[in-house]
């Protein structure tokens, strides 16, 4: 019989053992003894996020261990409990295993294994016959959380024909990118935190989502930097780091941040040089802002007036930089407008693109700052097709149809349903997630219509059932993938396995697919060294040393921005300067959409429902769903639930642990309750991501009508007790 030590040293391919040898065994020590390999990739679970290096301990073709990677620039070492899940999420048991043909009713999930000869040969044979029949357009391209890939498939779209390639974005980030755009031409800013007085986190929790940018924080607060948290819930952030914490009610930053400009202006705290020079509207802004006395902004948004003084009085003391936080403030029907009025903070004190306050984003490459210039938008915008304003959403959102380069998918739904101004026959989607919509049963209910559906997926999802076609994707580790990162760097990863199963890269398989349905594009047929090639042609990237290197490289002539330059060359708006009052905005002043930064309430006329429902709260062992299905993940936080306040339960008679039936306008969902004064009084949070409980399934499809973007954070509903 053998003992533990010789069935371990057997695995080796030994016949005897020692225990030094099962010493550097069992602590997975890379050398020779143990055929023990340390490999160097980049976790992708928080895409585009931070994009952490990763050592991946390897032996016979596995991954048997991982730790952060300690010469990366970016993480030096550091992982979240999320990357820390990579190599459970990677050996799931559910990985779909090869190309699958659905053969029992949609939703059913029942399919057959096929070839992806055969595969391939299904998909470009419908897709083509759509084209040749109805025309390109009546097909749509749908990426899920992904970036990586996303030139790829949009260029894919658009060598197709179609005008139809859309994004989670749609219910992401973009709101708040065209809020930027609008105003400066740049989307995003960065915040000089080493050099600011003070810093307004406007839904600022790195503890739960970018968490390296929360490791210098408390040395920040050390040397003096003052903090100021605009969030309605008690957060990590707010305890550990807030010097003033502003509990706003949901859905109404707009006139908090309205309130403070008018005091601002009312004290003369505001840069009147930079005004006058670099900022356009601003006597109409200044009109309007009176509205919001400090009265009115504590009625609307329940901050204490005192607090607003405070704050003003905070930041008038040096230079400051708001934190642009992606998705919080736009979550509302009126999230676009309320987060012009976050950014005009910097135009009227003049800390925009200034040392200390907010500095214009550089130049992007595959979701990330980078800091250098690639040929990345001529690789998609050089083959958009002549339809491209055809775009779903784009009659709805027009504003979105001219700001962003894919359609809205928030009106997919509706289009599928109505069928107008066209009908969508067929669906190719890469990762699509039905519950990341809100009143996600509609687009189950849709994807059951649409003549043909492809999606590519790691795993077994809801929507996955749907398909007609189901194709396996693999993970970042069985890939080569290339990344930018601040200040100038980029890595090319290579494999660190072979893909597991007979899986492929999305790149692979769009290639691929390419090539079978005769796509004219020559880059998309020869796959995604040669793309990434082209796009760095003539500019600091050299991809030869990338792929010899295992660590990111620091752009060849680098240089940092200059702070100050963007707003000396005048920025990229019709006026050249910072708009308060916009110039884009002008053109569809007949679709009831307002130049200026408005406050505007939307309210359901509907007495019973008197709670807010709010979701979308980063949770820190999880991302969205992704991880769920996770063990090492799930245990921290195993079943769905809800937040309310202690009041709240004493006035429903309600303990930790209950159970509550939340009802909204479409539907209902019974959920346990974490009685907290996290939240505010008459507000409900659900964490969203749980297909068990899916909040998403009652929030209603209510849009913002400048972006579309949909209300996650303020839907009304009524609560009551109710048992298990």
């Amino acid at each position: 019989m053998y003992n533990n030590y010789s069935v371990l040293y057997l695995s080796l391919g030994k016949e005897d053992i020692d225990m030094d040898s099962y010493k550097l065994i069992k602590a997975k020590i890379p050398c020779k003894e143990t055929g023990i390999e340390i490999k160097k990739t980049l976790c992708d679970i928080c895409s585009p996020g931070i994009h952490c290096g990763i050592d991946a301990y390897v032996k016979d073709g596995k991954v048997i261990k991982i730790e952060g990677t300690k010469e990366h620039p970016m993480n030096r070492g550091l992982l979240c409990t999320k990357g820390l899940c990579n190599r459970e999420y990677m050996y799931r048991e559910d990985r779909i295993k090869t190309p699958l043909k659905r053969i029992g009713k949609r939703g059913e999930g029942k399919f057959k294994p096929i070839s992806w000869e055969e595969a391939y040969s299904e998909i470009g044979g419908k897709l083509n016959k759509i084209k040749d029949e109805y025309g390109a357009k009546h097909v749509a391209f749908f990426t899920g959380y992904g970036k990586w890939y996303r030139p790829f498939l949009q260029r894919f779209a658009s060598s197709f024909g179609s005008p139809n390639y859309g994004t989670e974005s749609s219910s992401c980030s973009t709101s708040a990118q065209m809020a930027g755009n609008v105003a400066t031409g740049r989307n995003f800013t960065m915040q000089d935190m080493e050099n600011a007085n003070t810093y307004l986190g406007w839904g600022f929790n790195p503890y739960y989502s970018k968490f390296l940018n929360s490791v210098n924080l408390s040395k920040l607060k050390e040397k003096g930097l003052k903090f100021i948290i605009v969030d309605p819930r008690i957060t990590p952030t707010t305890q550990k780091i807030a010097d003033l914490h502003l509990r706003v009610k949901p859905g109404t930053d707009g006139a908090l941040a309205l309130g403070m400009a008018n005091l601002f202006i009312e004290k003369d705290l505001i840069d009147k040089e930079y005004i006058e020079k670099h900022v356009h509207g601003f006597d109409e802004y200044k009109k309007y802002v009176k509205l919001f006395d400090l009265d009115t902004v504590n009625k609307i948004t329940g901050v204490s007036k005192d607090d607003i003084v405070k704050a003003v009085e905070m930041l008038s003391k040096g230079p400051f930089c708001i934190n642009e936080s992606a998705a919080p403030v736009v979550h509302h029907q009126n999230g676009f407008q309320n987060y012009r009025a976050m950014m005009s903070l910097s135009a009227i004190t003049g800390n925009y693109d200034k040392i200390g306050g907010n500095i214009p984003k550089q130049d992007y490459f595959a979701g990330k700052v980078g800091g250098f210039q690639t040929l990345e938008k001529e690789f998609v915008k050089e083959v958009l097709p002549k339809n491209i304003n055809e775009r779903i959403g784009g009659e709805r959102f027009p504003l979105w149809n001219e700001m962003v380069n894919q359609f809205q998918a928030m009106d997919l739904t509706r289009q599928i349903e109505e069928k107008t101004p066209y009908e969508i026959k067929a669906l190719f989607c890469h990762g699509i997630n039905a519950r990341m919509f809100p009143n996600s049963g509609r687009l189950f209910n849709a994807l059951n219509t649409v003549d043909f559906f492809v999606n590519i997926d790691l795993f077994m999802t809801d929507a996955s059932k749907y398909a007609d076609i189901l194709l396996p994707a693999c993970t970042s580790f069985e890939r080569e993938e290339c990344k930018s990162y601040q200040g100038g760097y980029i890595t090319y990863t290579k494999k660190v396995i072979d893909t597991l199963y007979d899986s492929k890269s999305d790149v692979e398989i769009l290639s691929d697919l390419a090539n079978v349905m005769d796509i004219d594009d020559d880059f998309l047929k020869a796959g995604y060294e040669a793309s990434i090639r082209h796009m760095f042609k003539g500019t600091c990237v050299d991809v030869d040393e990338l792929k010899e290197s295992d660590l990111p490289l620091k752009c060849k002539d680098f240089k940092s921005y200059e702070v100050g330059s963007y707003t000396m060359e005048g920025y990229d708006t019709s006026t050249s300067k910072f708009e308060l009052k916009s110039t884009i905005i002008e053109k569809y002043k007949d679709f009831g959409l307002d130049t200026l930064p408005t406050y505007k309430e939307f309210n359901d006329d509907i007495d019973e429902y008197n709670y807010l429902l709010t979701s979308g709260a980063r949770i820190p062992n999880a991302l969205h769903s992704r991880l769920h299905d996770v063990k090492l993940s799930r245990i921290l936080k195993n079943e769905a639930s809800c937040d309310i306040s202690s009041l709240d339960a004493k006035d429903l008679g309600i303990n930790n642990g209950d159970y509550i039936k939340i009802t909204t306008k479409i539907g209902s969902l019974n959920v346990k309750v974490n009685v907290t004064d996290r939240v505010l009084y008459k507000n409900i949070h659900m964490y969203h991501g749980y297909r068990e409980a899916d909040v998403n399934s009652i929030i209603c499809d209510n849009f913002d009508p400048y972006s579309g973007f949909p209300a996650y954070r303020s839907c009304k509903c009524k609560i009551e007790k109710v048992n298990k």
